[in-house]
């Protein structure tokens, strides 16, 4: 290879190389990311449906009176064995006041047992409630030393990448300021 050739091409390369230099360096010297300074989140008042549910046994404090049921199986039996005497006379009526008050003893507990689960059962219903809701942020930044404005969908994290010395948000709004 001759001389001449060979220095030509050692400062062609040399060249390349200061320009690719060059380039990093100036890019280098570019921000990637540009500082975020303060997060301010938007809000507004939303309505909400819930449903709100009260367990009566727990507001009132303690359990039901009578577990065993007693006064509906007392009662049933007492009224029917006084239905049960009105059938009949004489062996058949003892027989008709007896099957009576078994009968109505059965009906009179399974009655107050009706009625008790019922009062066990939550009570709920449908409220309406209104909450906050953020819907944007509003964010602060630094890039280039130089304080810029953007809102966005999402709140950001510490920094926010940037690219040609612009943000890279696809969902936010740019003000300089």
């Amino acid at each position: 290879m001759e001389k001449p050739l060979l220095t030509g091409a050692l400062l062609v390369a040399g060249a390349v190389a200061s320009i690719g230099a060059v380039a990093g360096f100036v890019s280098a010297s570019r921000p990637v990311y540009a500082e975020v300074v303060t997060v301010e989140p938007l809000t507004r008042a939303v309505s909400v449906q819930q449903q709100e549910c009260v367990d009566p046994q727990a507001a009132r404090g303690k359990s039901t009176k009578d577990p065993h049921r007693i006064a509906g199986t007392v009662i049933g039996g007492m009224v029917g064995g006084v239905i049960g005497h009105q059938i009949g006379d004489g062996r058949g009526q003892t027989v008709a006041t007896v099957a009576g008050a078994a009968g109505g003893a059965y009906a009179g507990n399974r009655v107050q047992k009706a009625v008790q689960d019922k009062a066990r059962d939550p009570k709920c219903r449908i409220v309406n409630r209104t909450e906050q809701k953020v819907y944007a942020y509003d964010v602060r930044y630094r890039l280039d030393g130089r304080l810029g404005k953007v809102r966005m969908e999402h709140a950001p994290g510490p920094r926010i990448p940037v690219k040609d010395g612009k943000l890279i948000l696809p969902d936010a709004t740019e003000e300089k300021t």
